[in-house]
């Protein structure tokens, strides 16, 4: 029978569940932070896992809205390891359910408790409950391709060293909140802009792969122009309209990629 648990953060209850659990996890009613800690651990986790989430609509599309847990969601559903359902009522309590336990997660000021519920009866009562729930839940679509397709498709279609700093730029952003300006369409930018390619070719490589479309492509580019962050030269092709080469402004040319994210956002922000 599992006990309760107490921990300095959701984070550190996952993880141990995940563990109990056995890679087999229900997650019911999950809050916005508690979904996002989920995906971290999931993400990071050595063993195969098999976790079905129902979750209110509005949590999946706050979470989903940011590309860093989108695209790791993505990569974990396109693995099997994770399912996205839609709960259509709300919960008492966030729940985490496996083959012989309850725990319901409860948050205090400087610590989370997981509080186990130890009625075999009502255990096999609530896991059929929601089980059934599931079953009968609607799938919650990702938009996001999965991160590991992005990495992968980049090195090929523009190169390994436009990969490697596209992967530096975003490791240097913890999430992509509504304050964040610098977004994956910005940051593929910049990525091009750095090794000089061509707009063309990275825009057409974002809409294959599902980052944005061209347009949005097209529209980012000009507002890091007008920002001074990059720059573009025009670049003659045998037939139509010359295409254009993205460069970086002089002064951005010697940062490192986390330096050349970090003075992008206080270019945009001006």
């Amino acid at each position: 029978m599992q006990s309760n648990l107490l921990e300095p953060a959701v984070d550190d209850i996952l993880k141990k569940t995940v563990s109990a659990a056995d890679g087999e996890l229900l997650v019911v009613d999950p809050s916005k932070e508690t979904l996002e800690a989920l995906v971290s651990v999931a993400a990071e986790a050595e063993t195969d896992l098999d976790v079905s989430v129902l979750a209110r609509e509005t949590v999946l599309k706050q979470v989903t809205s940011d590309f860093i847990f989108a695209s790791r969601m993505a990569d974990l559903v396109a693995a099997e390891q994770l399912s996205l359902h839609v709960l259509d009522t709300v919960a008492d309590n966030s729940l985490l359910l496996w083959d012989d336990a309850v725990l319901a997660i409860v948050s205090g000021t400087d610590s989370v408790s997981a509080l186990a519920a130890t009625d075999v009866d009502f255990i096999r009562s609530v896991q059929a409950s929601y089980e059934a729930q599931i079953s009968d839940a609607p799938v919650f679509s990702l938009r996001t391709p999965p991160l590991s397709e992005v990495r992968k498709t980049l090195q090929m279609e523009i190169s390994a060293a436009a990969q490697t700093d596209f992967d530096a730029m975003l490791g240097s952003i913890d999430r992509m909140g509504e304050n964040e300006p610098v977004d994956e369409v910005v940051i593929s930018l910049l990525t091009a802009a750095k090794n000089d390619v061509l707009l063309y070719d990275i825009s057409k490589w974002g809409e294959d792969v599902g980052v944005a479309s061209k347009a949005t492509f097209s529209r980012t580019k000009t507002r890091l122009e007008d920002a001074a962050v990059i720059e573009t030269e025009k670049v003659p092709i045998d037939v139509g309209r010359p295409r254009l080469r993205l460069t970086l402004s002089p002064t951005l040319t010697t940062k490192e990629p986390a330096a050349i994210v970090a003075a992008t956002r206080e270019a945009i922000a001006r």
